[in-house]
């Protein structure tokens, strides 16, 4: 049996990245074989074998030969293969590639390996734009963006597992560029069915001037690369502004009431995605709340202590201010100052101290009302 390194792996290790997961191809050896070796793996392929063991996935070829298999993956800079000596050791020096594979990994240029390469699986389309923003350095080729551009044309986007496609979102929210994602999708007419709300973001203004200098897609993609590094965040970044792209045309570049808009758009999004409850949440919440969060010192006690238990409660509360202070920036510049973070914490840990007389307690919605009405009482007290 020969197994070979494949993939990511093999293109980090070349390019001096961090190893990403590796994944193997399997090479004249049966399944019976293979189990032989590794009896603790699982069957997870449906058409064709592949098995996990020891969290790394094994396949079989899904061509007859290596060279045909490296032809039928997506990219050129993922058609490679490393193989594996005896003493289990990787050979770099014996590395597999697509003819393409080393002059695009040069030129930093993500390429298709094959004419067909896109529609012979259209997820591709999603993983495509997701390597764009994991490999910021990296240019779409052409031929890419064609291929893109006829998947979406021809109507095979939207069959896809929505399991699948949100899996390559939030994979694109843990990148270093996650607004690459939204613009190379943009760039390739590809961002319906599945991102439908910012289809025609690049025609709307992200707001009136002097406030806002963008497109609602490029204000977006700003507002995401302030808050790179945090998948959560930067899937905040994404949803916080949907409801602008419902704005009625004769009220732009205003967008009074997006804030509500979106909070439905946000969910609606992350349920068709599949993404977990805490994303949806958080895209929801991002939406609804953002703007009161943005002019915090100019809330009342109320509006405060209704923000500051709605963000507690959800646990969003650092996740919300950071969205918040990216906002101000890719908007203005402004920085939103550390002193507004200090001053919402400082207001959160004083109506956290408050609480219900033993004989206040559990009346239910009166018990709410009278609590809310304490904790406003004590911010009043405190700005005194």
């Amino acid at each position: 049996m020969k197994l070979y390194v494949v993939g990511g792996a093999v293109r980090d290790l070349l390019l001096g990245r961090g190893e990403s997961d590796r994944d193997y191809l399997v090479l004249e050896a049966t399944q019976e074989e293979f189990l032989g070796r590794f009896p603790q793996a699982k069957l997870v392929g449906k058409s064709f074998p592949v098995y996990l063991a020891d969290g790394c996935e094994y396949a079989w070829p899904r061509a007859s030969t290596l060279e045909a298999d490296l032809a039928a993956r997506d990219l050129t800079v993922n058609a490679l293969a490393m193989p594996l000596g005896r003493d289990g050791e990787a050979d770099i020096s014996s590395i597999k590639a697509h003819p393409q594979s080393f002059s695009d990994l040069a030129a930093r240029v993500l390429r298709p390996a094959s004419a067909t390469a896109m529609a012979d699986d259209p997820l591709r389309v999603f993983r495509a734009a997701r390597f764009a923003a994991e490999l910021p350095d990296f240019s779409p080729h052409p031929e890419l963006i064609v291929q893109m551009r006829r998947c979406a044309a021809d109507g095979l986007l939207g069959g896809l597992i929505p399991e699948r496609v949100g899996l390559e979102t939030l994979a694109a929210m843990a990148a270093p560029a996650p607004g690459r994602f939204l613009e190379i999708l943009d760039m390739a007419g590809c961002l319906a069915p599945w991102f439908a709300p910012l289809e025609a973001a690049r025609d709307i203004p992200a707001g009136p001037a002097p406030y806002h200098d963008r497109d609602l897609l490029g204000h977006t993609v700003l507002v995401m690369r302030q808050l790179a590094g945090d998948p959560l965040r930067a899937w905040m970044g994404l949803a916080h502004d949907l409801g602008k792209a419902l704005t009625d045309r004769e009220l732009l570049p205003k967008h009074h009431g997006h804030e509500l808009r979106g909070a439905g758009l946000a969910k609606e999004l992350g349920e068709r995605l599949r993404l977990p409850a805490k994303y949806i949440k958080a895209g929801r919440l991002a939406a609804r709340l953002h703007m009161n969060a943005g002019r915090y010192l100019a809330l009342r006690p109320g509006p405060r202590v209704d923000l500051l238990h709605s963000l507690h409660a959800a646990g969003l509360f650092e996740e919300m201010f950071a969205l918040v202070a990216a906002d101000r920036h890719a908007a203005s510049g402004e920085e939103y100052g550390q002193a507004v973070m200090d001053a919402a914490r400082a207001d959160l840990a004083v109506i956290l101290a408050v609480h219900l007389a033993p004989g206040e307690q559990d009346q239910g919605a009166a018990s709410g009302l009278r609590l809310r009405e304490l904790r406003c009482l004590a911010l009043a007290k405190r700005r005194e």
